[in-house]
């Protein structure tokens, strides 16, 4: 898995325990909305 791809945000992601987004799981978003919701839960 590339640094900075859509698996790894997802992967991140589920580290810090969000598996879902709105009702919807990760996967089914696109990389920019991924790539913003890891830098706002980072904060």
């Amino acid at each position: 898995m590339h640094v900075g791809s859509k698996g790894w945000y997802v992967y991140e992601l589920k580290n810090l325990g969000v598996r879902r987004l709105e009702g919807r799981k990760l996967e089914r978003y696109k990389k920019p909305v991924l790539a913003n919701l890891l830098a706002e839960k980072q904060q």
